[in-house]
């Protein structure tokens, strides 16, 4: 019985971790690129002296504020989670990692005190002074995801400390974080996921308001602005998401075999799309002869790694993953070929787009981008399981023995549901407020997708 309830308990402290990732991911890629997207456009009202900019990044910073709010919240927890549901694995290691939780503190308190500046001091502040005192903003939202996405890396690829008898007795924190080398892959795929969500989310909303009639120059500006940032991006991820892929056949083949569901250690590995993995092989998917070696090491002869490497106590749940990351891919895939089609646009003729489906494309792209964000998560942490820190510790040697995990999980729900109605509703509340002075040609008089700047 005991076992029975310890294994409940360890399934319920990954739930509640998991749930509190989902809400807290999308916000930390609005921390990483919602900055450097009001600093533009601020810094093109200083370059043209256009109160239309002006009026966009100020109405932008108080859902800059929105959002930072929020993520404070999902961010405590989540610091308290790390000791509460994982007190062994805090305490083993937090003399390793421990470094990169400090600094991401200090960032997220610098962040907080230049906000503070930078929101309210639009009218107390001259032009320049208050676009500079934002740019701390932009520098702290990219160190603190730095600082743990650093973490994450070492729990996934880990050196720089000595293990012996279950502790460690010596550790380098800077090599351990910033040298390793499997990190750097992880924090600029995230960087550049954070413009994709960013700038999709944000366009999309914007495309709602084509869609139904309100396509005046502020409008046109506000999606043109975030989709060229997402539309940039999102090329770019295919090309970082190659590199990300090979690193993990070199640092974690048990994880790619779980990604393409290879059961069979094989040279010259066929890549399998959709189908089932079941007694060692997919089923009812189709299968592109040699593919996935040449994607995982760039030669159509190599031998890539299978689940069979491993004993089965030591295999991620492969199902799972598989389909986290052929989601990811898929819906990346989509966002990409929107990004190019409105980039191709733009250059070809120096206008936006002005077919209705393609603003219907951009609307569905504001929730595939997270779809896609979350799905890459769950192939990262899934596919290290049964290890939280790879290779030196198991989830179930990290978690707490406390009885008390379901109620917190039920408040915890209750939380971030209730969190989740008050942004919403902090948000319909900031669109929904006048301007004081409106931009000329706010809204176009004809069709407002048959002519567009």
């Amino acid at each position: 019985m005991t076992d029975i309830l310890a294994q409940d308990y360890l399934l319920e402290a990954r739930q509640m971790q998991a749930l509190s990732f989902v809400v807290h991911i999308p916000l930390v890629c609005f921390g990483i690129a919602f900055p450097a997207l009001v600093l533009f456009v601020e810094w093109r009202y200083l370059r043209t002296g256009d109160e239309l900019y002006r009026t966009l990044a100020r109405r932008w910073s108080k859902v800059l504020v929105a959002l930072f709010a929020a993520g404070v919240v999902t961010g405590t927890i989540l610091s308290f989670e790390l000791g509460l549901l994982w007190p062994n694995f805090t305490a083993t290691f937090g003399e390793v990692f421990g470094l990169g939780f400090a600094i991401e503190g200090f960032s997220f308190f610098l962040e907080a005190i230049f906000i503070g500046i930078y929101v309210y001091g639009w009218d107390r502040l001259s032009p320049r002074a208050h676009f500079l005192s934002g740019l701390p903003i932009a520098v702290a939202g990219v160190v603190g995801s730095f600082m743990v996405i650093a973490v994450n890396g070492w729990m996934n690829h880990p050196e720089g400390f000595t293990f012996e008898n279950g502790r460690v007795t010596s550790s380098n924190a800077a090599r351990a974080l910033f040298g390793n080398s499997y990190f750097w892959h992880e924090f600029i795929h995230m960087y550049v996921a954070g413009f994709i969500v960013t700038g999709f989310v944000i366009a999309a909303a914007y495309a709602v308001y084509a869609l139904r009639g309100r396509w005046g120059r502020y409008e046109r500006t506000a999606f043109a602005v975030p989709m060229t940032a997402a539309a940039v991006a999102s090329p770019v991820q295919l090309l970082v998401g190659d590199w990300a892929a090979r690193e993990v056949a070199k640092n974690q083949p048990v994880k790619l075999a779980a990604m393409e569901g290879l059961g069979q250690t094989t040279k010259g590995a066929a890549l399998h799309v959709v189908g089932w993995y079941q007694n060692g092989e997919v089923v009812w998917g189709l299968g592109i002869p040699k593919l996935l070696s040449l994607l995982a090491f760039h030669d159509i002869n190599s031998t890539v790694q299978g689940l069979d490497t491993v004993p089965l106590e030591d295999q991620p749940p492969v199902n799972v993953v598989r389909y986290a990351f052929q989601s990811m891919v898929g819906a990346g895939t989509i966002m990409a070929l929107v990004a190019v089609l409105f980039l191709y646009l733009r250059w070809r003729k120096g206008t936006l787009p002005a077919s209705p489906w393609f603003y219907r494309a951009v609307v569905l792209c504001g929730p595939l981008s997270i779809v896609a964000l979350l799905a890459g998560w769950i192939t990262t942490e899934v596919g290290r399981q049964p290890w939280v820190v790879y290779g030196f510790m198991r989830t179930e040697q990290a978690v707490t023995g406390a009885s008390g995990i379901p109620v917190g999980y039920g408040a915890l729900a209750a939380v971030y549901l209730g969190l989740v109605i008050a942004v919403g509703w902090v948000l319909v509340r900031l669109s929904r407020v006048p301007m004081a002075e409106p931009p000329d040609d706010r809204i176009d008089t004809v069709h407002p997708l048959s002519h567009v700047e």
